[in-house]
């Protein structure tokens, strides 16, 4: 499988809403409990623009395997970002989130980050074992 990690942006947002509504619907894995809409990502993807970083994952046809978001967090020191990670319903355990992982480190240490905080839902044994790695 070939794999590309690149910044996402504002046109990405209604497939990364898609990816991220179907785990919402699925359950289980992530906090979030209501579908989002293009615009929510947005909204989200702009609030502090400045000190977040996006990246996406997609294959060589450019569907959307996975993305990822560090931001700062009011509860987190200034010098911590807190990390979300969403890989396609059937592709996890691919590597994607290894990638985009590299890639988010990457951007924390040149957004002056010297940490990363992850929260995972105790029952979400696949974030756990993915954050722990």
């Amino acid at each position: 499988m070939s794999l590309h990690i690149r910044r996402a942006g504002a046109l990405d947002c209604g497939a990364m809403c898609d990816l991220l509504n179907e785990i919402i619907s699925i359950g289980g894995t992530t906090a979030l409990t209501s579908p989002l809409s293009r615009d929510d990502l947005q909204n989200w993807m702009a609030q502090n623009a400045t000190r977040s970083a996006w990246h996406l994952a997609e294959d060589s046809t450019g569907q959307v395997l996975g993305f990822q978001w560090i931001a700062p967090h009011p509860d987190l020191p200034a010098d911590a970002c807190d990390i979300a990670t969403f890989v396609r319903v059937g592709a996890t355990g691919l590597g994607i989130g290894s990638k985009l992982f590299d890639a988010s480190c990457e951007a924390a240490r040149a957004l002056g980050y010297t940490w990363i905080n992850a929260t995972i839902r105790a029952d979400n044994a696949g974030g756990l074992a993915y954050y722990q790695s």
